[in-house]
């Protein structure tokens, strides 16, 4: 008997909360009905057509504005690549001197380096020695390393 009671009063809670859930979901539909009369949806689809017809025209006048401004830009460089060349060019004039002949007395090939290896300069040498070094080596002192005989040279230039 007792779980009889039981099982009844487990069925009529069932009941009350089924009965609760209907209640909500009228009100939900209530809601529902309720936004679906405040939606106007022509009015959103003229909205949205008006939307997507300005984005395509704010693209196209974008795109438009890029290119005139590229074209711009463009123009300028080709401009002082014209100016620049012109001014050469005067200058060139003035010190009688054609580009196409500075071109053609260009060397083309590398030079080897064993010719100037054969060369030698007269170099100072510091406090103490003597003047210039022989063009053909050191003189009677002792022989000077690289980094002495670098060291000459730059104190002889600054002379």
């Amino acid at each position: 008997m007792r779980t009889q009671l039981q099982a009844v009063g487990l069925r009529i809670q069932t009941l009350r909360s089924n009965q609760q859930m209907a209640e909500a979901m009228r009100g939900a539909t209530r809601a529902m009905a309720s936004m679906n009369r405040g939606l106007n949806l022509p009015a959103i689809q003229r909205i949205m057509n008006e939307f997507e017809k300005e984005s395509a025209t704010m693209d196209m006048k974008e795109e438009m504005m890029s290119d005139a401004v590229d074209d711009v830009m463009e123009d300028d460089a080709e401009d002082e690549a014209e100016e620049g060349d012109k001014i050469l060019q005067q200058v060139l004039d003035e010190i009688g001197v054609t580009l196409g002949q500075q071109l053609a007395d260009a060397p083309s090939g590398i030079a080897s380096a064993a010719p100037l290896a054969n060369k030698q300069q007269a170099v100072a040498i510091g406090e103490g020695g003597p003047s210039l070094l022989a063009p053909g080596g050191p003189s009677t002192g002792g022989g000077l390393s690289a980094e002495d005989e670098l060291q000459a040279r730059l104190d002889n230039l600054r002379k």
